[in-house]
């Protein structure tokens, strides 16, 4: 997965890589706005990770908890870039989840977007 030598990456560049965040400047405002820690201290868009770190990223789907197990410099494959971590998530609580799917009783035919988010509920 790491390339040889390739020892540390930057934060912002590993949190895109794996695709926690959709742009690299989205990482980087992230860790500007102290969304990011790295083994429990607050980072900057700079700071290194390494394999055995472990990452608290806050985005718009909750908060991530994950070690880094590989590095990525640039933007890979999704099967690619999962392998590159381990995720240390705790599930939301079923209530929260629930709250999602929530619908007024005769609000018409559900959206596309409504269909897939039950569907994703009832995988889990």
């Amino acid at each position: 997965m790491a390339p040889a030598g390739l020892a540390t990456v930057r934060v912002d560049k590993w949190l895109w890589a794996v695709r926690l965040y959709k742009t690299r400047s989205d990482a980087t405002e992230a860790c500007r706005a102290g969304h990011v820690r790295v083994n429990d201290t607050s980072a900057k868009p700079a700071t290194v990770v390494k394999a055995g770190d472990t990452v608290r990223a806050r985005n718009a789907s909750g908060e991530h908890v994950v070690e880094v197990t590989g590095l990525l410099e640039k933007r890979a494959s999704a099967p690619v870039a999962t392998s590159c971590y381990i995720d240390h998530t705790p599930p939301a609580p079923v209530e929260e989840r629930l709250a999602n799917f929530v619908r007024e009783r005769g609000a018409g035919r559900p959206t596309k977007r409504d269909r897939r988010q039950l569907e994703r509920f009832r995988r889990h």
